[in-house]
């Protein structure tokens, strides 16, 4: 395929799974000769947290944003003039990766600005308020090509939703994410208060009900019955939606538990890190928990497997797509007791994860390179049928 004109457009400047798989993906399409931009909605002084291989343009958000559904408005309305002004229709490609920027093109493709536009759906939350909920039908229903990142969502979708999606991949940068320690490791330790005498669990997304964080912290505390020195690291947090109401619950929890949070204690909530320090953090956990009750695909296992720390997953979709016995140790989340002895396994040098064999043959499978030339598939099937598509 001739060189693309490719807009990737991602809903927030934080390093949410969405955003990361996004600038990953305009990395490798660049690679590949594609021309690419990414828009992304944001504030004043705000800058994305990692800078793109590509032409990138904030959209600059100027509407109030008093809450949850008037900041999905605003960022839809900056994505809109943000397009406009640099000519949405010239542009081969528009593909939105979350529901807000689709529903920028939705908006624009129903006014006769653009031909269509591609959606990825990388999970679907629920929303109780109407109007979000109508936002988030809108972005796949009228996208004229929709994606998903694991087979279990495109099921989903073509299931409950009737929409035929294609699935494609994520990926893992083995360049970044080793097993080999530097100097951020030892100055990660001291800055976030490790202590360095027990085992390290660490969970990445922040406190959340989607995240599992109250089952998380109740496993833990059974941990800290056979492994009293064991701390849990809550990295990032970083989100569009409001979590405070959850999060007030689990530090409540905490304080029944006797489990004091901060720097040196045994639970640390770090709230959004840096880039540049995540790879340190994977490599100083002696476990990354994920056992969340829904994900897209879950960059973070596949990170962390690079980084050589064992892995506790949910034994559910879409976990058990690419994973198996002898690259996690699974447990059942709705399960106190079964994540706190996953935990436990997955301490003990036989495990079963087999980081000499099945875990490299694993991440050799997901590369950023083959997933851009998946979407470059997806990308051909969208440019050979957009001139039969109808704009309204």
């Amino acid at each position: 395929m001739t060189g693309l004109r490719i807009g990737l457009l991602t809903h927030s400047v934080n390093p949410r799974g969405g955003v990361v798989h996004t600038l990953e993906l305009a990395s490798a399409l660049s690679a590949l000769g594609h021309d690419v931009t990414v828009f992304v909605p944001a504030v004043p002084g705000e800058t994305l947290f990692r800078e793109p291989a590509c032409r990138l343009v904030y959209a600059p958000i100027t509407l109030p944003q008093s809450d949850t559904v008037a900041m999905v408005a605003a960022r839809i309305d900056a994505f809109e003039r943000a397009l406009l002004a640099h000519d949405a229709a010239a542009f081969d490609v528009l593909h939105a990766q979350d529901s807000i920027s689709g529903n920028a093109l939705a908006g624009l493709k129903a006014r006769g600005v653009v031909h269509g536009f591609v959606r990825t759906v990388h999970h679907l939350d629920r929303f109780d308020h109407p109007q979000l909920a109508s936002w988030q039908r809108r972005a796949y229903e009228h996208a004229d090509q929709v994606l998903c990142v694991s087979a279990s969502w495109t099921r989903e979708m073509k299931a409950t939703h009737g929409i035929e999606a294609a699935t494609v991949s994520n990926g893992v940068d083995l360049r970044r994410f080793t097993k080999h320690a530097d100097a951020e490791d030892v100055a990660l330790a001291r800055r976030l208060g490790l202590r360095g005498d027990g085992p390290i669990v660490l969970s990445v997304g922040g406190i959340e009900a989607r995240k599992n964080t109250l089952a998380l912290l109740e496993a833990f505390a059974v941990l800290r019955r056979t492994l009293p020195q064991a701390q849990l690291v809550i990295a990032g947090g970083a989100s569009l939606l409001d979590h405070d109401a959850y999060t007030r619950r689990l530090l409540e929890r905490a304080a029944q538990l006797g489990l004091s949070p901060g720097p040196h204690e045994a639970v640390i909530v770090t709230g959004p890190l840096e880039d540049a320090v995540m790879p340190a953090l994977f490599r100083r956990a002696d476990v990354l928990s994920m056992v969340s009750l829904r994900e897209g695909f879950g960059l973070v296992v596949l990170e962390a497997l690079a980084s050589g720390t064992p892995v506790v997953a949910s034994a559910i979709a879409p976990f058990d797509e690419y994973l198996d016995d002898t690259t996690c140790c699974w447990a059942d989340p709705t399960d106190v007791a079964s994540i706190a002895d996953a935990l436990l396994r997955a301490l003990r040098p036989d495990s079963g994860i087999d980081f000499d064999h099945a875990v490299p043959a694993l991440l050799s499978r997901f590369s950023w390179s083959a997933s851009a030339r998946l979407h470059l598939d997806a990308y051909r099937e969208f440019v050979a049928k957009r001139p039969l598509l109808s704009i309204d």
